[in-house]
């Protein structure tokens, strides 16, 4: 029909996968868009695609692009540096592994103290919503308790963990969270659970 499938990996991007989610999901776009992780979390941006499609940008077309940082030699050799640590053997498991070691964890610590709680992960992305779950879309999203996840971000806060403040954002994993921080966070939201 002509219209283009368009992947905006700034989120996702080397997150849930060393491709992206387009590799973690199966799916190949049209074109991607990625942000600051291309440069090890320095300001840049970049975007990519079919070879007809990027034919269309200047020198090669007639479409002019052009940043203020575009090639920043800084954030370039800091997003060189950070994509040969994540194409190592077993990082993106190991972030997987640990996301999902967390959410479980502040999973059954909700369940325990009978709140409705559900969450999911995708690679080193996760998060939570206060409801009967699966959440796999925008309705079900929208169903979750807001005020609660509100409440207990604070709760958590006030005990020096700091997650995504929404329930709408995602979390990240990272290689150096340990297991014991894992594991102290878990307990942390244990104690919330019980007094929220």
């Amino acid at each position: 029909n002509g219209s283009l499938l368009v992947f905006d990996e700034v989120m996702t991007g080397f997150r849930v996968a060393y491709g992206g989610a387009q590799s973690y999901f199966g799916v190949k776009p049209d074109i991607t868009t990625m942000g600051k992780v291309i440069g090890g979390g320095l300001p840049v941006g970049a975007y990519g695609g079919r070879k007809d499609i990027m034919e269309m940008v200047a020198p090669a077309g007639p479409m002019y692009q052009a940043g203020t940082l575009s090639g920043n030699p800084l954030a370039m050799t800091a997003g060189i540096e950070t994509l040969k640590r994540l194409q190592g053997d077993g990082v993106h498991d190991e972030l997987e592994r640990k996301s999902r070691k967390l959410v479980d964890g502040i999973l059954a610590a909700g369940k325990k103290h009978g709140h409705a709680i559900t969450g999911d992960v995708a690679g080193g992305m996760f998060g939570w919503f206060f409801c009967e779950g699966p959440v796999k879309n925008f309705q079900q999203a929208s169903k979750a308790d807001a005020e609660k996840f509100g409440k207990w971000h604070r709760m958590m806060l006030e005990r020096g963990v700091y997650l995504a403040p929404s329930t709408y954002e995602a979390g990240f994993m990272s290689l150096v969270h340990t297991d014991e921080d894992i594991e102290r966070t878990i307990a942390i939201a244990e104690e919330v659970m019980s007094q929220l």
